[in-house]
């Protein structure tokens, strides 16, 4: 039985699935199909004991526990296309425990790296001014880059020192250190009414034609400093995010304070910097101890 092609088109019909998944979920269930074949197990009617067999089958073949959970979500979505198909009366990969993955620890900067960084752009003409205000936003807030693509006008209070942050429905208040608010004053003051021509554009940073900054673009300006800067670490939005974290909870900061500015629905996100905080001290007491 080729459960294959109707399996794609459940996949698009029903689930809306993007290519990228499709393809993939396509190769996983066909590599199952494969080894039912060689070990005689009818795919349709086999049991949840047989699909861990798979699974271990995979981590013995050296696949990674997020490979191995990736196919065993292709296969409960294959069992759910035979169930409404009528080909099997149950999907046994539902009661399939998943892969146990080890999360690794985000990279961060020092401060002495942080600090490097920051002094990159040079504020001597618009782009150097609005590069400098907004690393400096990103490394005082920790907010995501999608987050300060979307920032308008009217989310920033200079005069109070803060951000106001809407995402996913919520909105949150991150303060603002003097360095940051002296940068953000400089290119409001100075450099944007000199990019912007259309007084609609309410975009708080905006690139060399007057319109919104991209995801591109902002990666990009990132790499082009790291580079400068001579810093070996891969840079990203996200590595200024964990810093800024990592760095509040290094000097006194409480998680809970953290994850309000973060916007973390849940701590747990948020422990993470934790174990970075503690791997850090372990590696200053290994350095520094003179008997460690």
């Amino acid at each position: 039985m080729d459960y294959l092609k109707g399996f794609e088109g459940y996949l698009t019909a029903e689930k809306g699935a993007s290519e990228n998944t499709r393809s993939s979920y396509l190769r996983d269930v066909r590599q199952f199909l494969d080894y039912c074949a060689k070990k005689g197990i009818p795919a349709a009617s086999a049991t949840a004991e047989e699909l861990e067999g798979y699974a271990r089958h995979l981590s013995a073949l050296g696949r990674s526990a997020s490979t191995v959970t990736r196919a065993m979500a292709a296969l409960k979505s294959f069992y759910a296309y035979l169930m409404v198909s009528g080909y099997t009366p149950g999907n046994p990969a539902q009661s399939v425990p998943p892969a146990r993955t080890e999360r690794k620890l985000p990279q961060i900067l020092t401060s002495k790296e942080v600090a490097l960084f920051l002094e990159q752009p040079e504020c001597a003409g618009p782009k150097g001014c609005r590069d400098h205000a907004m690393l400096e936003l990103l490394y005082a807030t920790g907010i995501r880059v999608s987050e300060l693509m979307d920032l308008d006008l009217d989310h920033v209070n200079l005069s109070g020192d803060f951000l106001r942050c809407r995402s996913k429905g919520r909105e949150r208040v991150i303060p603002l250190y003097a360095a940051a608010v002296k940068a953000l004053g400089d290119y409001l003051r100075r450099v944007r009414p000199q990019l912007v021509e259309d007084p609609r554009e309410r975009a708080l940073f905006v690139n060399m034609n007057g319109r919104r900054m991209s995801r591109q673009g902002i990666w990009k300006i990132i790499k082009q400093y790291q580079e400068k800067a001579g810093i070996h670490k891969d840079i990203t939005p996200h590595t200024l995010r964990h810093s800024f974290a990592a760095h509040l909870l290094e000097n006194g900061a409480d998680l809970r304070s953290i994850q309000e500015m973060l916007g973390h629905a849940d701590i747990s996100s948020t422990q993470i910097y934790a174990q970075i905080v503690k791997r850090n001290l372990q590696e200053v007491y290994l350095k520094a101890h003179p008997r460690a």
